[in-house]
């Protein structure tokens, strides 16, 4: 018996959009994009907009740094690290995904550079474009059309960026494939694949990053792909108690210490930065994240090639012991190791490699 071919998807690149600004009617230029291409909208499409020229036309900018912009659209911060541009952060965003800088971006902007914002809602502005784009293609609600709105994001474990969805809007986001089989017959029973996403990153192909063109068109998914109450992209985000990696594991030892990322204590105890340093920045490091909940404890350190050695003091032992093992877990955030080397009356020696 011979098996249905597997339907061919195109992926269409729409040229001619204008350079949006505030205000502007995304549907409207979008319909007419599509029009000048010789494309009318049906069933088993899917649009693909860069989220920027969402932004744009709603004027998500934001006047001031972009630190503060990052920090306005952060909900909790998963790891930071300082580099020569000065600190960044992997934060779970007001947008939904986990992603460097909430996904404040400068790039591809407009000739003016300005710093746009994702929108706090990504499905609801999906949704919205969605209604509106198939109302002046005069097609109904229930018509088989998806719209997603694409970012740009790093993954774990991972080179390179990607795109992924943001928002979505009439397309089911996971197609759960868990009960079913493969193709040799056993069951499946983790497999859900991420169709939006994998949608975003077609469509990524011909839009390209530094070529102008926010648009694509993904053309002949599956129908059982899409409906028109189908879940949005914020379904995909895994956080909560389905987060294995809720933080770095820098970050989750300086928290279990007292300094949370993201803080001012943070900030003022140093961030590890991205690039190689001096073992004695990473002890002083190590030495202050140790005393900062050890009030009457003391820390004299001796700084060689290879090692340094940290002598403790504090007068009540249950300090001392305090200090020891904040010093061990302090340590292990800076990846070094902590050796006893000595022991005193009210001190104790470490090494540390």
């Amino acid at each position: 018996m011979t098996e249905p071919a597997t339907p061919a998807v195109q992926v269409l690149a729409l040229h001619g959009l204008p350079e949006v600004r505030p205000g502007d009617d995304l549907a409207a230029l979008l319909a007419d994009a599509l029009e000048r291409d010789g494309l009318a909208l049906r069933p088993g499409d899917c649009l693909v907009v860069s989220s920027k020229v969402v932004s744009k036309a709603a004027g998500l900018t934001w006047a001031g740094e972009r630190a503060g912009a990052v920090a306005h659209h952060t909900r909790r911060v998963v790891a930071e690290r300082r580099g020569t541009g000065g600190v960044t952060r992997v934060v779970e965003s007001v947008a939904g995904p986990v992603m460097a800088a909430a996904g404040v971006d400068a790039s591809n902007t407009g000739p003016g550079g300005e710093t746009l914002l994702l929108p706090d809602d990504p499905d609801a502005e999906a949704a919205a474009l969605r209604a509106a784009v198939l109302e002046r293609a005069g097609r109904t609600a229930d018509t088989a059309v998806g719209v997603v709105l694409s970012d740009t994001a790093g993954r774990p474990w991972r080179d390179g960026l990607t795109d992924f969805a943001l928002g979505s809007a009439g397309l089911v986001v996971l197609e759960d494939l868990r009960g079913g089989t493969d193709h040799d017959g056993r069951p499946l029973a983790v497999t859900a694949r991420a169709v939006a996403d994998e949608v975003a990153a077609a469509a990524d192909l011909v839009k390209g990053k530094a070529d102008g063109v926010p648009a694509a068109l993904v053309r002949g998914l599956p129908a059982a792909w899409f409906a028109s109450d189908a879940d949005g992209a914020r379904s995909l985000v895994r956080v909560g108690r389905g987060d294995w990696f809720a933080s770095g594991h820098v970050e989750a030892l300086r928290a279990a210490l007292g300094v949370g990322a993201g803080t001012r204590d943070s900030e003022e105890l140093g961030i590890r930065s991205v690039a190689p340093e001096p073992l004695g920045e990473r002890v002083g490091r190590v030495v202050a994240l140790a005393l900062h909940d050890v009030p009457d404890g003391s820390a004299d350190v001796a700084v060689a090639d290879d090692h340094a050695e940290v002598v403790l003091a504090a007068a009540d032992p249950y300090d001392l012991g305090r200090l020891v093992v904040r010093t061990e877990v302090a340590a292990a955030s800076e990846d070094l190791r902590a050796e006893h080397t000595a022991r005193s009356v009210g001190a104790v020696t470490l090494r540390l490699t």
